[in-house]
C-alpha cells in the first residue's frame, strides 16, 4: 500500500537538499556509492535544489555533529545507510543525539517486522532486530516493502526535515517510489523540473572545446557543463522549466548550435557509445566487421560485444599477441616481422588484411603497439600504437599514435580502442551508402 505522507510539512524552497551517505565501507572504498547518484537524479526530476553530497563513517559523534551542521543550512536531509540491527548501524540514534531527542519503541512496527522474518530466530523478543523499531516520538515511518529496516520522516526543528533510507539500493528505490517521491514533490518542489541532454565528443580535448564555447558556459538557464573522461568529453546541457516539454525546447537550439559547429567530433548523445554508434552505422550499411588485436589484448572486441545485437555485424576478433600467431592466423610474412618488428605500420597493415580475408568481413581493424610499462625503446617508445583500418574495395587508413608515457597500460589500451572506433566512425560517415 502506498503511504500518504504529503500532509506532514509545509513547502520549503529556499535552502535546498543535502544527501548524507553513512557507512565506513563507503569511506574505505569497499562499496561503490550508487545511492547518492540515483537520489540526485530523482531530485532533478522534481526540480529540487540539491547542493551537497557527503559521506561519513559509522561514528556516532561524527554523524551527530554533521547532521546538526546540515540542519543550519538545508531544508531537507536525505540519509542512506545505518538503519540495520548491528552495533555499527547508528543513523537513527545519531539523529536523535543531534537534537537531544529520545528514542521510543514502536510496538506495531515490531509486529510487522516479525512477520517479515522468514528465518526462525531464537529468543526473538530480545533480538537486536528490535533496534529497527526505535524512532523519535513524532517521526513518521516510511514503509520498506523490500526489507525489514524502515525509514522515517522527522522534522526535529522548524523548517528542517530528515528522511532516512537503508543503504541497500533496491530497498531505497522501492521506498522512494512508494512514498518519498510524492512527499518531496508536495513539500519541497516548486513544480518545475530539470531536464538534461548530454552530447558526447571524441577527437577533441576538454580545454580546446571549452575555449570555443566559453559563451555557452556562462549561461544560467540552460546551463552547459563539460565533463572529461579518458578519450571522451561530455557536454551536459541542463534546463529548468515548468515541464519537461518546455525544458527540451530550451535545450534544442543550443544542441543544434553545437552539432553544427562540432559535427565531426560529436558521436552521440546520452547513453550512446562509440561501439553502439559504429554498430548502428554498419547495420545501416549491411556490412560486417572483424578485429586483429595485439596490444589491446581483446579489449576492442569486448567493447563491441558489450552492445546487444553486435553479433549481426561483428564477425569476430583474433588476439594475436605473439609473432607466431601473427604469422599462422593472419598470414603476416615472417620477413616483414623480422625487418620492421611487430609494432610497425607494415605489420599493422598486414594484420588487417589477414583478418579481413580469413574472417570474410567487409571492414577490419588491427591494433599493434607498446602499452608498457616495459618494452619501449628510443625508436619505439611506450605509447606508440599503429592502427590499420581496411574496408571494401581496399579502402584503407593507417593511424599512428604516440600516446604520452604518463598514461598507464590500461589507459593506452583504452585510448587505442577509442581511436580505432572513432576513426572507423568518421570513415563510415564520409562514405555514401
Amino acid at each position: 500500500m502506498k503511504t500518504n505522507l504529503n500532509h506532514l510539512s509545509n513547502k520549503h524552497f529556499s535552502k535546498g537538499v543535502e544527501i548524507l551517505s553513512i557507512g565506513s565501507e563507503l569511506l574505505l572504498g569497499n562499496i561503490l556509492n550508487t545511492n547518492s547518484r540515483w537520489i540526485a537524479e530523482q531530485l532533478s526530476c522534481l526540480g529540487v535544489g540539491h547542493y551537497r553530497q557527503l559521506t561519513i563513517g559509522d561514528n556516532l559523534e561524527r554523524i551527530s555533529t554533521i547532521i546538526k551542521e546540515i540542519s543550519l543550512r538545508a531544508n531537507l536531509l536525505i540519509t542512506t545507510g545505518g538503519l540495520g540491527p548491528t552495533p555499527d548501524d547508528l543513523t537513527t540514534e545519531a539523529i536523535c543525539s543531534a537534537f537531544n531527542a529520545k528514542l521510543y519503541e514502536r510496538n506495531k512496527l515490531w509486529e510487522e517486522i516479525k512477520k517479515k522474518i522468514s528465518t526462525p530466530i531464537s529468543n526473538i523478543e530480545n533480538s537486536s532486530l528490535k533496534k529497527q523499531c526505535l524512532f523519535p516520538e513524532n517521526a513518521k515511518i516510511i514503509n520498506n516493502p523490500r526489507g525489514i529496516a524502515p525509514g522515517m520522516i522527522w522534522e526535529p526543528i522548524q523548517g528542517f526535515t530528515i528522511m532516512t533510507f537503508p543503504g541497500v539500493p533496491s530497498e531505497l528505490k522501492a521506498m522512494w517510489n512508494e512514498s518519498a517521491f510524492d512527499y518531496i514533490k508536495a513539500n519541497f518542489s516548486d513544480g518545475s523540473v530539470f531536464f538534461s541532454k548530454t552530447l558526447k565528443f571524441s577527437g577533441i580535448g576538454e580545454s580546446i572545446l571549452s575555449e570555443q564555447i566559453y559563451d555557452l558556459l556562462e549561461l544560467k538557464n540552460p546551463t552547459v557543463a563539460p565533463y572529461a573522461s579518458l578519450g571522451e568529453v561530455k557536454l551536459r546541457i541542463t534546463a529548468k522549466a515548468e515541464s519537461e516539454f518546455k525544458a527540451k525546447g530550451m535545450i534544442k537550439p543550443i544542441k543544434e548550435q553545437l552539432k553544427t559547429k562540432f559535427s565531426r567530433f560529436i558521436f552521440g548523445e546520452d547513453d550512446e557509445t562509440l561501439p553502439s554508434i559504429v554498430i548502428k552505422q554498419l547495420l545501416e550499411r549491411n556490412e560486417s566487421l572483424a578485429f586483429a588485436e595485439s596490444c589491446t589484448g581483446g579489449l576492442l572486441s569486448a567493447s563491441i560485444t558489450s552492445i546487444p545485437g553486435s553479433s549481426v555485424v561483428f564477425k569476430g576478433g583474433l588476439v594475436t599477441y605473439s609473432n607466431l600467431l601473427k604469422e599462422s592466423l593472419l598470414n603476416v610474412p615472417n620477413d616483414q616481422l623480422a625487418r620492421y618488428g611487430a609494432v610497425s605500420q607494415e605489420v599493422a597493415k598486414s594484420m588487417s588484411v589477414g583478418v579481413k580475408n580469413n574472417l570474410k568481413a567487409d571492414w577490419a581493424i588491427s591494433v599493434s603497439g607498446i602499452a608498457g610499462p616495459g618494452g619501449g625503446s628510443p625508436q619505439k617508445p611506450i605509447g606508440l600504437v599503429y592502427i590499420s583500418i581496411l574496408g571494401p574495395n581496399n579502402q584503407s587508413k593507417l593511424i599512428k599514435k604516440s600516446y604520452n608515457p604518463r598514461f598507464n597500460r590500461e589507459e593506452i589500451q583504452t585510448l587505442s580502442v577509442n581511436e580505432a572506433l572513432n576513426s572507423l566512425r568518421l570513415i563510415l560517415l564520409s562514405i555514401k551508402k
